[in-house]
């Protein structure tokens, strides 16, 4: 009953909470918040459908330049088409994040076309994983994917993000399931994971190498023994890896000389009805869009290192 019961509540506070969300969307950004115009460029990776095809619209019907890739270039086009005929400023690039040669590609397109850009937000993504399964098969893919892939896209995309009195703005879409000190699928290792928790011991070698000893027990069988998390183990690794990559760069990010800071904070969009979680979320696309969107276009950057649910800051 007791279970029942904490089931209904948290219910009540999620669509009590996406009532709020949905009201806000309605709130027109006044002159004063909008710092943007329409030649402020965004490119939203993995957004030919889900979440990332309604950041795309969303941030484009606030009248941004938008630019929509995706892996799959016919998919990619048919969702630009269905924005660019909602009169949207949309255009679409092919991008597949984990090659190199196609973000090479990508970034000289950006740099000769627009100059440059203003905001990026990864969403490019995947996972194997439904319900209660959690295979480990493709294990691999899914880290190259999902970190590997997605910090590619940042390294390549930092050099040609405009200076601006504003600041330049990476989301990066992650999950909750990535927390560090979640309380039911976190770290076992205690060392590990106060080393990853601490920003002065926190490096882009340790990140890789947690990454690179799963992958190994992966392959030799004691995966199960090495205190990973026990949902969706790959998938949730690999924005555990997302999310402390982004605690690591905010250092240097908002380091950098005024005009030239790049905000830099990651977001959960919650378990949202989309193809990735096959269809069994409780979160509508628009309202999983939300926070990146929200995000993007804050008019400081105070949000930089933070990780946000439902325009709400929530711990790493």
């Amino acid at each position: 009953m007791n279970i029942m019961n904490k089931k209904e509540r948290a219910k009540e506070r999620r669509e009590k909470r996406s009532q709020e969300i949905s009201h806000l969307r309605t709130i027109p950004y006044s002159d004063y918040q909008r710092w943007w115009s329409s030649t402020t460029t965004a490119v939203v990776t993995g957004a030919n459908r889900g979440i990332g095809f309604e950041i795309a619209r969303q941030l484009a019907s606030h009248g941004l330049t938008v630019v929509l890739t995706s892996r799959d270039t016919n998919a990619g086009e048919e969702a630009a088409n269905v924005l660019q005929e909602g009169g949207l400023n949309v255009v679409f690039h092919q991008l597949d994040i984990v090659d190199p040669l196609s973000v090479n590609s990508f970034a000289g397109w950006i740099q000769e076309t627009f100059g440059g850009l203003d905001i990026l937000v990864n969403n490019a993504g995947i996972n194997f994983n439904f319900g209660a399964d959690n295979s480990v098969e493709f294990a691999e893919k899914v880290i190259e994917t999902n970190y590997y892939g997605t910090k590619r896209v940042i390294k390549a995309m930092i050099p040609l993000m405009r200076p601006s009195a504003f600041g330049a703005r990476i989301i990066n879409v992650s999950s909750r399931l990535g927390r560090l000190n979640g309380r039911r699928n976190r770290i076992g290792n205690i060392e590990l994971r106060q080393q990853l928790e601490d920003v002065d011991s926190l490096s882009e070698e340790l990140i890789d190498g947690t990454m690179n000893t799963f992958i190994k027990q992966v392959k030799d069988g004691t995966w199960e023994s090495g205190g990973w998390p026990q949902v969706f183990t790959d998938y949730s690794l690999s924005k555990l890896a997302v999310n402390a990559y982004t605690r690591l760069l905010t250092r240097f990010l908002l380091d950098r000389p005024d005009c030239e800071k790049i905000c830099i904070s990651c977001c959960c969009p919650g378990w949202v009805k989309t193809a990735m979680t096959a269809w069994a979320g409780h979160t509508s696309p628009e309202d999983g869009a939300d926070t990146a969107v929200w995000l993007a276009l804050l008019p400081d950057l105070s949000v930089g290192g933070k990780f946000f649910a439902e325009r709400r800051e929530i711990n790493f």
